[in-house]
């Protein structure tokens, strides 16, 4: 299968060069932040430090920072996990729309992060949910169920590389897109080295059809 078509098929929601690559430089300047900066003394999760850590990449990307990005609707989530530097996003609905049945959503990643492996069933307020994804800045590997590539188990996280049923993967670059091929299908994302953005467009978003394989994720 040529990687055109294992991209078309879906390349794989969010692994770069697994987590001792991406860990020791955020770039070529910034070094990642240590998985403990984003956490309170009492051991609970810091949203607002994790933001902060988003907001500096956005600046090295020149991505804007608008208004709707330092408000309520922008947030982060470690997926209670506590492992926010491997398994962790950020993120914000521009729209979701139930009626006409669409959804745009920006993904932000810090490098190496993770969205954990998950699928959308349907329920009776969505269809099962179709998605698409358009790296902006950065880049990230999308995984789907399939055949394995060489490399791609092992590029999956620890915390997922025994129980993750999408195996298969695709690198997307700056301006490329891949797609979920069939409504249902565990996939999840990853970032490469130096943190990815990536822009979602989808059918409306459920938060009740979530379904996540990883049996500690809370969301």
């Amino acid at each position: 299968m040529t990687d055109i078509t294992r991209r078309q098929l879906i390349g794989g929601v969010v692994a770069g060069a697994a987590m001792s690559a991406a860990g020791s430089a955020f770039g070529s300047e910034v070094k990642m932040p240590d998985n403990r900066d984003f956490y309170k003394a009492d051991g609970s999760f810091d949203e607002e430090a994790a933001k902060e850590a988003y907001y500096d990449m956005m600046r090295r990307f020149n991505y804007p920072i608008v208004d709707r990005l330092r408000g309520d609707e922008f947030w982060a989530v470690d997926f209670g996990m506590g492992m926010f530097t491997e398994v962790g996003m950020a993120g914000i609905f521009w729209i979701n729309n139930q009626e006409h049945d669409y959804f745009g959503h920006e993904i932000y990643l810090l490098p190496g992060q993770m969205i954990p492996e998950h699928r959308h069933v349907e329920t009776d307020d969505a269809r099962y949910k179709m998605e698409a994804w358009q790296t902006r800045h950065g880049f990230v590997w999308t995984y789907g169920e399939g055949e394995p590539n060489p490399g791609d188990v092992e590029r999956i996280p620890p915390s997922h590389r025994e129980i993750a049923n999408a195996r298969s993967a695709s690198k997307v670059m700056p301006g490329e897109i891949t797609y979920l091929p069939e409504g249902g299908q565990w996939h999840f994302m990853l970032a490469g080295p130096e943190g990815a953005i990536v822009t979602e467009y989808a059918s409306y978003h459920d938060g009740a059809a979530l379904r996540f394989s990883h049996p500690d994720v809370q969301f």
